[in-house]
């Protein structure tokens, strides 16, 4: 499933996850990091709750302490 979210879908949202983490490891994190400013969830209890992906991207960018041109 694709969701649309200010201009962020769930598929670029893992594309970034990847390209961030690397494909091995960008789902586990995902599965398994929660994230304070997500309610303490994780990008995927993120995702089935509904939270806009722009919102959970800039969550994890923020956690990943990522360059600023990757926001």
């Amino acid at each position: 499933m694709t969701v649309y979210a200010s201009g962020v879908r769930e598929t670029e949202l893992w594309d970034r996850l990847t390209a961030a983490l690397g494909p091995a490891y960008a789902t586990v994190w995902a599965d398994q990091v929660a994230l304070p400013r997500l309610g303490s969830r994780t990008v995927c209890e993120a995702l089935k709750a509904g939270l806009p992906c722009k919102t959970i991207w800039r969550a994890a960018w923020e956690w990943l302490e990522l360059a600023p041109r990757d926001r």
